[in-house]
């Protein structure tokens, strides 16, 4: 057997691959000419038998169909070439890459970004990016722009909100072509942890009232933060959560989940699949809205109760995932703290707390 045969980039079979893509097109052109054949012939049975008035319908139908035959001989297919899967080699042996209820765990090393990227734009959809900038907060937006233009989904449209009690500190960043920056006024609360617990209420409204009509999905973000590295569209899916850096490796006993069974967060001690972070989370606007009007429901019971949840929002967050499991979960790559160290299994650092004084920040 020829040496090249069998090799068609991803299409079983004994064709050469230089000949894959003439064939392909052969066969739409004799399927057109099969047609047009139909239409001539059974056009010109009855052009003998009817008025001249036929004879230009006749004509017009040839007409069109030479400028079939033109569109289809200036139709380019895409053509990708990258590495085959390896059923039985898998990317990598280190890590957990599949939930038990299916749901994969973004690493390096385990997808292709070319590939995801040429699914993503033929969906044409925009991403939000929500983030909010509360009182001295806005001082880290900057950064968090910046870098954000030069990692986050790059190639791709992106409407920034920002949630912010001081718009005219919104500091003004270049932004790529089809990227845009829009200023949601928000009132601020005195105490900080109802600032971060009033967060899913504003998520929960704007995603009913506008989100859905400008975006698809929506990326809920820290700003205290900064990308380091690409994060792009391997992390969309439907319901996505992040692995908390100081937990993803830890037994569900030593979680800090809410224990207190008379809050709406609680998570019994014998039960839990993962800690998730509250820094980045996110989905499709309609299962962010869901996400975030429950979490903002059960706030507002524990509030009526004289309950705060231990880590405020992020309990809420816990527990919604336990019951509410996230379709994609992003490993600790997405959400990392320099103080922890670097463990092997960490090949990229995409998005990092900025070191910085809570005193000074928190309530200013």
């Amino acid at each position: 057997m020829d040496k090249n045969q069998g090799k068609t980039g991803g299409v079983k079979g004994y064709f050469p691959k230089s000949h894959v893509h003439v064939m392909g097109f052969s066969t739409l052109l004799c399927f057109s000419f099969g047609y047009l054949w139909y239409v001539f012939s059974g056009t010109s049975s009855k052009v003998s038998d009817t008025t001249s008035s036929n004879t230009q319908d006749f004509h017009n139908i040839k007409q069109s169909s030479n400028h079939i035959l033109e569109d289809l001989l200036q139709i380019e297919l895409p053509r990708m070439i990258y590495t085959k899967p390896q059923i039985l080699k898998p990317p990598r042996c280190d890590v957990l890459m599949m939930t038990p209820w299916f749901a994969p765990i973004v690493w390096e090393g385990t997808y292709n970004s070319e590939i995801l990227n040429e699914q993503f734009r033929q969906r044409n959809d925009t991403v939000g990016l929500t983030v909010f900038a509360i009182k001295k907060y806005v001082v880290f937006l900057k950064t968090f722009l910046e870098t954000a233009e030069t990692y986050f989904m790059v190639g791709h449209r992106v409407n920034y909100y920002i949630f912010t009690d001081r718009p005219e500190e919104v500091p003004k960043v270049a932004l790529k072509e089809g990227r845009n920056i829009v200023v949601l006024q928000v009132q601020n609360y005195p105490r900080w942890q109802e600032i971060s617990m009033r967060r899913m209420e504003m998520l929960s409204y704007f995603s009913q009232q506008r989100f859905i009509n400008e975006v698809s999905y929506l990326v809920c973000m820290d700003v205290d933060m900064k990308f380091n590295d690409q994060v792009g569209v391997e992390i969309l899916s439907d319901l996505f959560g992040t692995l908390h850096p100081a937990f993803y490796a830890a037994e569900r006993r030593s979680f800090t989940y809410e224990r207190r069974p008379a809050s709406q967060a609680y998570v019994p001690s014998d039960e839990g699949d993962f800690y998730y972070m509250g820094s980045i989370f996110g989905g499709t606007v309609m299962e962010v809205y869901k996400l975030t009007k429950k979490c903002h429901e059960a706030i507002m019971v524990d509030k009526a109760n004289g309950i705060e949840a231990i880590w405020q929002e992020e309990s809420h967050l816990n527990k919604y995932f336990l019951y509410h499991k996230p379709t994609k979960i992003l490993s600790p790559e997405y959400m990392w703290d320099d103080n922890l160290g670097r463990p092997e299994i960490l090949k990229k650092r995409r998005f990092l707390a900025v070191p910085k004084n809570h005193a000074a920040i928190r309530n200013k």
